[in-house]
């Protein structure tokens, strides 16, 4: 039998990548848009608040547990940025083309070694709205932005994410070592230990 869980996000890319990487485990993620559940407000500053804030807003409006996962691109070249506001760092109705170019933009002339960043995802697990201990997962994934776009896989930062240790972008990377080797990835693997645990 597998448990309904309800995935607090209406990103498509998201929603593939956690069906993959939870297939076979005994859960069954469904995305909010099938609750037609709104999209939470971001609020928080940190990557663990808005991570709460979505995964609760999920479980209060569907009455299932809810996995909720804030992720973004940390450029150490940028002091962070753009962080938190990843998905919508280039403004109003951004775009992964859109925010891509923006990053490109702020980093014009800044050499290789300056370029290194950094994937983070948090994942909050909550089994219900009122829940006083969600579990709360964190992956990170090194790398360094490119001059340029490369490769037509993955979603977001990837095609300009260059994974050093495959040396290839992320949006070249195969989907299941990308999986594998992810900053979600990396989380979800935590996540499910953790869940098998409790």
């Amino acid at each position: 039998m597998s448990h309904k869980v309800v995935l607090a996000s209406g990103n498509a890319g998201k929603l593939r990548e956690f069906q993959q990487l939870l297939a076979g485990v005994g859960f069954e993620v469904l995305p909010q848009s099938s609750f037609n559940v709104s999209n939470a407000d971001e609020t928080g500053t940190t990557f663990v608040e808005n991570a709460i804030i979505k995964a609760r807003h999920a479980c209060r409006e569907t009455g299932l547990p809810a996995i909720a996962d804030d992720s973004g691109i940390e450029v150490d070249a940028l002091n962070g940025r753009p962080g938190v506001y990843s998905a919508r760092y280039s403004g109003e109705g951004a775009t992964d083309e859109s925010n891509n170019q923006k990053l490109l933009q702020e980093l014009v002339g800044v050499p290789t070694e300056l370029r290194t960043a950094r994937y983070h995802a948090v994942l909050a697990y909550m089994r219900h709205a009122d829940d006083p201990t969600p579990i709360l997962c964190h992956g990170t994934w090194e790398g360094v932005i490119l001059t340029e776009a490369r490769g037509d896989g993955g979603f977001g930062y990837d095609p300009l994410f260059f994974v050093p240790t495959h040396n290839c972008a992320s949006a070249e990377l195969d989907k299941a070592e990308k999986n594998r080797i992810s900053h979600r990835g990396k989380a979800m693997q935590e996540l499910l230990q953790k869940i098998s645990r409790s």
